[in-house]
């Protein structure tokens, strides 16, 4: 792999840039649409067997491009292994980016770090790993098919034997909140079984070395809602008189936790399923750097003091994700707010049910006093109640972690270890933001692998997004490494 990407680099990028040169918002289906085929031409060029699948009941649905690539090894395939990656990308405001958003373009190095624009490079011109290609979905979540194309490639110009059947599964709409996920993989099962799934997404670590990650936590959301007087009041002539509804929220919001780091919601870590012994050696043995990630990030310090940062996403968490009431600026006014709102998103982690850890912040609204309903109150309960709060569920999705030292975790180390330029890699039980991936683990039962390799500081979902080529000539190496894994 490394041999052929040094002799192929300049066509591998200018492949590459003509994948992230077409649009790919989930809600532009005619663009996603030639995404697909575009995807599809492409591995139908190294010999898989391609269906551009749809749903006949959501024609509106953007495609998920399913294919199959048997192992041409002596004796029959090892595993089958199917590879996931997404190739939807966040919608763009081309205002605030530097260089248009589907214009891909290569710099000698980050924008921060003085980068300049270069020209894409001649065949066989070598090419610096430091060097930067700026696009939407450039690293999230395009650059694993690149690498995946180059590998296969690889692994054919040098007669190396495919060891594992490969299904590739290629979703169109996890931007989007991957709202038909649950029905391809239930109308397409059969043609998903496997021995373990690969979710190619995700960054790198924040140190720079490579890293891989077993689970994923899970999602759910509210919106809480407290109620004041009936319409605003005149502060001078009713304050000290009508209750004012955005200093009970701040009171409330600040309920939700210690002051300390942790949530103060009773019960709100019991069904968390502990972490296993080689789960612990793992998190031991990643390097410190959480005084650079303060520096990087401007913060004097983190919220639950000297606690690692991979403890820390270990656990489920509650984040007050924005507060509305009244007005600040030119917008403030002297009245008293009738009514505020708070916006909260939780992260739950294996063992926790979505709609138990809701049920969890009901009762703690309600041991605060207030009255709880789920609708906008009438002006009778707002009369009836001192204290009313409307507490709107926004029901999410289960955490899913695959055991460190399964054999699909262990094949995936170990290629990742190859791959790797020192073989140091960053073992991850949880990563700490939230995927779907409980469709694959209740419907499929086969164990999930996070095989993440754009770079941590890659612009994901923001202007500018980038990657380094670098992290790109690693995702080479380790899918013909897991394509070839004896």
């Amino acid at each position: 792999a490394r041999a052929f990407r040094a002799a192929h680099g300049a066509e591998i990028l200018a492949d590459f840039a003509r994948l992230l040169e077409l649009p790919n918002v989930a809600s532009d289906l005619p663009n996603i649409r030639a995404n697909a085929e575009a995807i599809a031409e492409r591995l139908r060029r190294r010999g898989a067997t391609v269906e551009v699948l749809g749903l006949p009941d959501f024609p509106a649905a953007p495609p998920v491009v399913w294919g199959r690539l048997p192992a041409d090894v002596p004796g029959g395939a090892r595993r089958t292994l199917v590879l996931y990656v997404h190739y939807d990308g966040q919608p763009v405001d081309p205002a605030r980016w530097t260089f248009p958003p589907w214009r891909p373009t290569l710099l000698t190095a980050a924008l921060e770090a003085g980068g300049t624009e270069r020209p894409f490079p001649a065949p066989g011109e070598p090419i610096d790993p430091e060097w930067r290609l700026y696009a939407r979905s450039a690293g999230d979540d395009k650059a694993p098919l690149a690498a995946l194309f180059a590998a296969l490639d690889a692994l054919a110009a040098a007669g190396v034997p495919r060891t594992a059947d490969l299904v590739f599964f290629f979703e169109g709409e996890e931007e989007a909140g991957s709202p038909h996920l649950a029905r391809y993989v239930d109308r397409y099962a059969e043609r998903l079984a496997a021995d373990a799934w690969l979710f190619l997404d995700g960054p790198a670590h924040q140190t720079g070395r490579p890293q891989l990650f077993f689970g994923v936590r899970g999602y759910a959301g509210f919106e809480l809602t407290v109620y004041g007087a009936l319409r605003q009041l005149h502060s001078g002539h009713y304050g000290n008189f009508a209750p004012n509804a955005v200093e009970r929220l701040a009171r409330l919001v600040a309920s939700f936790e210690d002051g300390e780091g942790k949530v103060a919601i009773e019960g709100f870590y019991d069904s968390a399923r502990p972490l296993g012994e080689a789960e612990r050696r793992a998190l031991a043995a990643i390097p410190a750097f959480e005084a650079a990630l303060l520096d990087e990030v401007g913060l004097a310090a983190a919220e639950g003091g000297d606690e690692r940062y991979s403890e820390a996403i270990a656990r489920p968490a509650l984040n007050a994700r924005g507060i509305a009431g009244g007005g600040v600026g030119a917008a403030a006014v002297n009245a008293i707010p009738p009514e505020a709102t708070a916006s909260f998103d939780l992260r739950l982690v294996a063992g926790d049910d979505p709609d138990h850890m809701l049920d969890l912040v009901e009762a703690h609204v309600r041991r605060q006093g207030y009255h709880v309903v789920d609708r906008e109150p009438t002006p009778e309960e707002r009369r009836r109640h001192p204290l009313l709060a409307r507490l709107v569920r926004r029901p999410g999705y289960p955490a899913v972690r695959t055991p460190i030292d399964s054999p699909a975790s262990r094949l995936a180390v170990a290629a990742a270890r190859a791959a790797s330029p020192d073989g140091e890699l960053v073992l991850l039980p949880t990563l700490g933001g939230s995927l779907p991936l409980y469709v694959f683990e209740e419907r499929l039962g086969a164990p999930l692998v996070g095989v993440p390799i754009a770079n941590h500081d890659d612009n994901q979902h923001a202007p500018d997004e980038n990657l380094r080529l670098g992290n790109l000539w690693y995702g080479i190496d380790l899918l013909a490494a897991i394509v070839a894994a004896p």
